[in-house]
């Protein structure tokens, strides 16, 4: 016998008298079949984090991939570099007030929202940016920093680049950045 089942048999024990006949056994085994399935539903609710795919290995490589898919007018390739829903259930949903069960929001609306509105600023981005070539000089954030237990999140970030004919100047093409378990992807590309 396990180690749980004998701490379960022996506090069983404990609480029904009797000599171990058959309906003494048969509420034991009910008893257990119950703490089992509750320990697999808590199990099965937590939601370890998963790694970031993709992405890049620090905030100015992820910078600088973002610029080259925005010369190249690569939507899909700033998705990819973007949170995917499975990136933000685990890794950063259960840490939202949002989440909490007495604030009553689904996760899909609130997944819905950030994703349409980081999708709308992008869009407005390509059409601004066309398809100029820009090099990274430098990247900051000017926001808020907000630390979880298992990413950090970076705000307001700013890109110094210099254009083609030398001019330097700051340009936000993302708003906010994920960082966790060594990898960086852009939280999302509202800039407001």
């Amino acid at each position: 016998m396990d180690g749980v089942s004998a701490a379960v048999d022996h506090s069983w024990h404990a609480r029904v008298p009797g000599d171990g006949n058959s309906r003494t056994r048969q509420r034991r085994r009910q008893w257990l079949v119950v703490i089992v399935l509750a320990a697999g539903i808590a199990c099965a609710q937590r939601q370890d984090p998963i790694p970031l795919s993709g992405g890049s290995s620090n905030p100015q490589e992820l910078a600088s991939h973002v610029l080259a898919a925005f010369a190249a007018g690569d939507r899909a390739r700033l998705i990819e570099l973007s949170l995917s829903e499975d990136e933000f259930r685990q890794n950063v949903w259960p840490h939202l007030p949002a989440a909490r069960p007495e604030r009553n929001l689904p996760f899909d609306y609130v997944w819905g929202d950030l994703r349409q509105k980081s999708l709308d600023s992008l869009d407005q981005a390509l059409g601004r940016m066309g398809r100029e070539r820009l090099e990274l000089v430098s990247l900051s954030f000017r926001g808020e920093t907000s630390q979880y237990a298992t990413a950090t999140i970076r705000r307001e970030s700013v890109f110094v680049v210099r254009a083609t004919d030398g001019t330097v100047r700051e340009i936000r093409l993302f708003g906010s950045m994920i960082e966790q378990g060594g990898r960086v992807k852009v939280f999302s590309y509202v800039t407001d």
